[in-house]
């Protein structure tokens, strides 16, 4: 357990369990346990980090009650918060990746172009291929830093999307409220 942990606490980044394993010369399955118990170590609300699961990897990260402290002493600046439309698009991709930015577009409503290429520079989104169709289009997806930025193993973490009611009555322009 201590060689896994200071891997991880060297990594700085996201270290696959795999390669753990594969580097230690032990099986996944083993590292897996010993990721559990540090989870387990950390993961107290007075330790000062945590240690992450994100999918196949892991990474030791600020416990999230302690980042103001650590941004102020460090100077560091905080990111610009993500705008609502951006926050959109990123529930559009994440719920239905891969998906093209006319399909975002279609369910938003208007253009997502800016907000897709600002999620991309924030590593927030990636491509993933084309799409089999005339003019080829770009796929879309959520990338590792989505997840870490978002506290999330997996994709399949995602919160349920909240359910609409189809009974729902019209307004009085006789049109159904979204």
């Amino acid at each position: 357990m201590g060689k896994t942990e200071a891997i991880l606490f060297a990594g700085g980044e996201p270290v696959s369990l795999e390669r753990i394993a594969q580097v230690l010369g032990v099986r996944t399955p083993v590292i897996e346990n010993a990721v559990s118990a540090l989870q387990e170590k950390y993961n107290t609300p007075h330790s000062g980090v945590h240690l992450l699961r994100l999918g196949e990897s892991a990474q030791f990260c600020t416990n999230p009650a302690y980042v103001q402290p650590v941004r102020d002493v460090l100077d560091l600046k905080r990111n610009t918060p993500l705008s609502q439309a951006a926050m959109e698009v990123l529930a559009v991709v994440a719920y239905n990746q891969p998906v093209t930015k006319a399909f975002v577009e279609q369910v938003r409503g208007v253009d997502c172009s800016g907000v897709i290429s600002s999620l991309m520079q924030k590593d927030l989104l990636e491509e993933r291929g084309r799409l089999e169709l005339p003019g080829r289009p770009l796929l879309y997806g959520t990338t590792e830093t989505f997840l870490r930025c978002f506290q999330l193993a997996s994709i399949q973490d995602l919160p349920a999307p909240p359910q609409r009611d189809e009974e729902e009555p019209p307004n009085q322009d006789g049109q159904l409220t979204l």
